[in-house]
Parts: C-alpha cells; sequence; structure tokens
C-alpha cells in the first residue's frame, strides 16, 4: 500500500535540499525554551548531576529509538501524521487517532508557546533599556508580573511572533523552513558560546561545573528520575508529529537512525551548555540554581543589571531565548499546515495563513490568563494557560509518543519497519537492540511518565 506510486508521490513532495539542512531543521525543532529555561532549573532542583546523568541514559534509551520510529512512519509514507497513519493501515482504522493527537498537539502548544516566546521578546527590549534603569532586585523580578499581567502587550508580542512563525512556514520546506534553520541554528549556537566564554570568567564557574557534572544522590527522589526520564521525550519534540512531518520531506538516502543520533547530542549539548551558562553566573551573586520556572524572567534580570556589560549579555541571551522559540515554532505550525496540504489538499498558503490566524486567535485567552482572564480556571482550577500546558504535556504528548512507540513495535509491517531502519544505515546491526526498545523498553517507560503526569502515581 505505501510502495505503491511512491516514486511519483516523492516527485511531487517537497523534501530537504540537503541532509544538514534536515538536520539543522530538527535540531532547531528540539532546542527550544525547555532546553534554556526548563532543563536547568529541574536539574538545579534535582541535585544537578545525578539527575542530568539519568537524563543522558533516557535520552539513548527511550528519546532516540522513538525518534527513529517518528521518521521511519513520516518516511516511508511521505505523508503528514493523519495521512500517515492511514496508509500505513486504514481509513477506518483506530490509529489515525496517533496522527489526529499530532495535529491537535501542534495546534494547542504553539497557542500558548507563542506567548512565552512574547515573554522572550519583550525581555529583550526591556534588556536594551537595562531594566528601565532599576537597580532594585524586587522591582527588576516583579517586571515579570507587570508583563503577565498586562494582557495588550502579551496580545501585541503573540501577534509579533506568530507572523514570523508564519512568514517561515510561508516559504515552504526548502525555501522556509530550511533557509530558516540554516540561518538561524547558527547564530543560536554563536549567541550560546558567547554567553558560555562570558560564564567561564566567572567566579562562580567551578561551581557550577561541580554542580553540573558531580552526582549527589541525596538530592535525587523517585519523583526526580521521572522528572528526569519525562523531560528526555519532551525536549526531542517527540509525541506531537513535529519529527514524523519533518521525515515525511526526507528521501531514502539519510541514514535516519546517525541523524537522530546526531540531533539527540546536539539537543543535549545545548542542555548542557545552558546550565553552564547561567549556573556560573547565579552562583557568582549568590542566587539558588533552584529558584524554579522564574529562574529565566526573575533570576536572570536581577543578574544582568548587577553584573559589568549586563545589557549587552541580557540582550544576547533573550534573543537567544527568542531564536530557540521560533526554531521550535515553525515545526509545530508544520504539523498543522502539513495536514490542511496533504489532506484537504490546500495550497501551502492558503494552509499555512487561516491555520496561524486560528492557533492566534486561540491563543489569545493564555495571553490574557493573567490579566482579564485570571479568573477564569478550569481542569482543576488552572487558569487557561496553565490548563493548555496541562493538557499538552501530560496527556497529549505521552499518550501520543506511547501510541507511537507501540504503532512501530506491534501495528506497522516489520519488513518495511526492518528497511526503514536499515536503509542506508550504519547502524543496521543495531536493529534488534532498538527494536527491543521500542516494543518493550519505550513504552513502558512512557506509561510509567504518563501515569506520574497525571497523578495516578505518586512517591
Amino acid at each position: 500500500m505505501v510502495e505503491k506510486g511512491m516514486t511519483e508521490k516523492i516527485k511531487n513532495r517537497g523534501h530537504w535540499a540537503t541532509r544538514m539542512g534536515f538536520i539543522l531543521a530538527c535540531s532547531g525543532s528540539a532546542i527550544g525554551l525547555g532546553n534554556i529555561w526548563k532543563f536547568p532549573y529541574i536539574a538545579g532542583m534535582n541535585g544537578g548531576g545525578l539527575f542530568i546523568f539519568i537524563y543522558l541514559l533516557s535520552i539513548f534509551a527511550i528519546g532516540i529509538p522513538i525518534m527513529i520510529c517518528e521518521f521511519a512512519i513520516g518516511r516511508s509514507t511521505q505523508s503528514s501524521p493523519v495521512e500517515a497513519f492511514i496508509k500505513l493501515t486504514s481509513k477506518s482504522s483506530f490509529w489515525q487517532i496517533v496522527g489526529w493527537m499530532g495535529i491537535l498537539s501542534g495546534f494547542v502548544i504553539l497557542s500558548y508557546y507563542s506567548v512565552v516566546a512574547g515573554w522572550a521578546l519583550h525581555y529583550v527590549f526591556l534588556s536594551l533599556e537595562n531594566f528601565n534603569g532599576a537597580t532594585n532586585p524586587e522591582v527588576i523580578s516583579g517586571f515579570f508580573g507587570d508583563l503577565y499581567s498586562n494582557g495588550w502587550i502579551n496580545l501585541f508580542w503573540h501577534a509579533i511572533f506568530m507572523f514570523l512563525t508564519i512568514s517561515i512556514i510561508l516559504g515552504g520546506v526548502k525555501k522556509g523552513i530550511e533557509r530558516a534553520s540554516r540561518l538561524l541554528m547558527p547564530i543560536l549556537f554563536g549567541m550560546m558560546c558567547l554567553l558560555l566564554i562570558r560564564s567561564s570568567f566567572m567566579s562562580g564557574f567551578s561551581q557550577a561545573l561541580s554542580f553540573v557534572f558531580s552526582p549527589d544522590a541525596s538530592k535525587l527522589t523517585p519523583a526526580g528520575v521521572l522528572e528526569a526520564l519525562g523531560h528526555a521525550f519532551f525536549t526531542l519534540s517527540l509525541g506531537m508529529g513535529a519529527m514524523l512531518t519533518y521525515g515525511s520531506y526526507l528521501t531514502h538516502k539519510t541514514d535516519i537512525v546517525k541523524s537522530s543520533i546526531i540531533i539527540s547530542i546536539m539537543d543535549t549539548v545545548v542542555a548542557l551548555v545552558a546550565c553552564l551558562i547561567l549556573f556560573p553566573v547565579l552562583f557568582t551573586y549568590g542566587m539558588s540554581p533552584e529558584a524554579g520556572p522564574g529562574l529565566v524572567f526573575k533570576s536572570m534580570p536581577i543578574v544582568f543589571a548587577q553584573m559589568p556589560g549586563g545589557t549587552i549579555f541580557a540582550v544576547i541571551f533573550f534573543l537567544l531565548l527568542t531564536l530557540a522559540a521560533l526554531t521550535s515554532a515553525i515545526s509545530l505550525m508544520e504539523v498543522v499546515t502539513s495536514f490542511f496540504i496533504d489532506t484537504l489538499k490546500w495550497n501551502r498558503k492558503t494552509a499555512t495563513l487561516i491555520p496561524g490566524f486560528l492557533i492566534f486567535l486561540f491563543g489569545i485567552p493564555s495571553a490574557l490568563s493573567g490579566g482579564a482572564l485570571s479568573k477564569f480556571t478550569m481542569l482543576g482550577g488552572r487558569n487557561f494557560f496553565d490548563a493548555m500546558d496541562y493538557l499538552a504535556s501530560n496527556w497529549l504528548l505521552p499518550l501520543g509518543g506511547l501510541c507511537i512507540a507501540l504503532f512501530v513495535g506491534y501495528r506497522m509491517d516489520l519488513e518495511l519497519v526492518k528497511k526503514e531502519f536499515k536503509e542506508n544505515s550504519m547502524f543496521a546491526k543495531w536493529f534488534a537492540p532498538w527494536f527491543y526498545s521500542v516494543r518493550y523498553l519505550a513504552p513502558l517507560a512512557v506509561a510509567i511518565v504518563f501515569l506520574y503526569k497525571i497523578g495516578l502515581l505518586k512517591f
């Protein structure tokens, strides 16, 4: 079913111009706010070194195997998530629900992710003004509260960020996504290098190295282990259809196993470098790495306002956050756009502008969650922003990843799975251990994380 007419399908479908363009685009999808914002603070809250070690094990045991699954499904069908599962099964099959979950995930996540990216954009301009000349830590920390409660400012930056995302997607695979990734990712890496060099000259750098690479079993709890496992899964953009969609633009010349390993290594290096950028600064100025979600928007601005040349490094840091968010956002938007192109046969312009506008509209309640809609609650007393994050992070993504592993492990034609894994691959002999992980280890691990996330498994 999949093989028939595939040659013609490949000719008519957009594809990556180069393997490096594909790797940079996928790395951009994986490297997002979670690497630079979330990973450092959850590592800090769970003792640093040992948490990071478990995270690295999880990346290679769970994350990479599921990423290969997504690439295999996408490349073998040359289709967006819903069409991919229909082609591999049938129109009446239960499995197409997995594709629909991917579309829904992309839509929901981008609607509030754009709001968070807008905060980073706003802080770029706050940094240019040297945080309005404020020196009092309480005043600087309070800037975020003012921003969060100001719906109009949130809406403005939400609109700007969605405009940037849509503009890139309109260019298509080669001239839009790939071109943007080849430009933005080197800039992102360059910014990280500049910030790392600056941090390495701070007095707290040696303390940060010890914190990041020295295991401390006393601070790691069973809940922390699951947090490491869960983040290893979420950081690679798995379960939301992004890697499947990007995989659908691949030809059979690409080694998907090698590519998955490279992408995962790049993502992991960025997360570790982010720790080595943030923690030396915090230790130097006597602040805690356990600051939680407020680490980036509350703690770091206080430090930047005190350090020599802080304005320059603050601008670079928040631009870094913005670029990381943008490279992830375009993958989320492409998941939705590809559905309308493949399933409804819309042209790219229509399939980008209409869904993009709808995502912007759906993100308005998230932008207003700290202000006009602060009293509106749902899903256990959460405001709209937190409810959407809870729905996506705790339900859609884990279920999507679990179903993808089960589908490849038990439903997808075994010969097709072998063909996708081994084709032009230098890791062909590793098929058996990979398939074991896909069938048993990955589903079990993701299921445990899912039960923990929804509160059915407690420690």
